[in-house]
C-alpha cells in the first residue's frame, strides 16, 4: 500500500464498509442538498468510514485519481482538494 501513489489493486473494494445500501450517504443527491443535510450525509459517510479496515487505501485511490465526488477515505470533497493541490 502506497499513500497518494495509488493503489493498482482495486481488490480492497470488496473489503469497504461502505458497500451495499449504505452507499447512498456517499454522494450528495440529484436534487439540492440543503447545508444541513450535506452535513448529516458527510457525517453519517464518515463514521462508516471510521469503522473501515480499507480506509487508508480507498483515500490513497481517491487522492491519486484526484476524485472530485462523494466521500472518499473519511475525507469529503474540499478535504480532497487540500491534499490534491498539495
Amino acid at each position: 500500500m502506497r499513500m497518494f501513489g495509488g493503489d493498482a489493486s482495486r481488490e480492497w473494494h470488496g473489503k469497504a464498509a461502505c458497500r451495499g445500501p449504505q452507499a447512498v450517504v456517499f454522494y450528495p443527491p440529484d436534487t439540492d442538498e440543503q447545508s444541513d443535510e450535506r452535513q448529516w450525509r458527510e457525517t453519517q459517510a464518515k463514521a462508516i468510514c471510521n469503522q473501515c479496515t480499507v480506509v487508508v487505501r480507498c483515500l490513497d485511490s481517491a487522492v491519486t485519481r484526484r476524485e472530485t465526488h462523494g466521500i472518499w477515505g473519511g475525507t469529503s470533497e474540499a478535504e480532497r482538494r487540500v491534499l490534491i493541490d498539495r
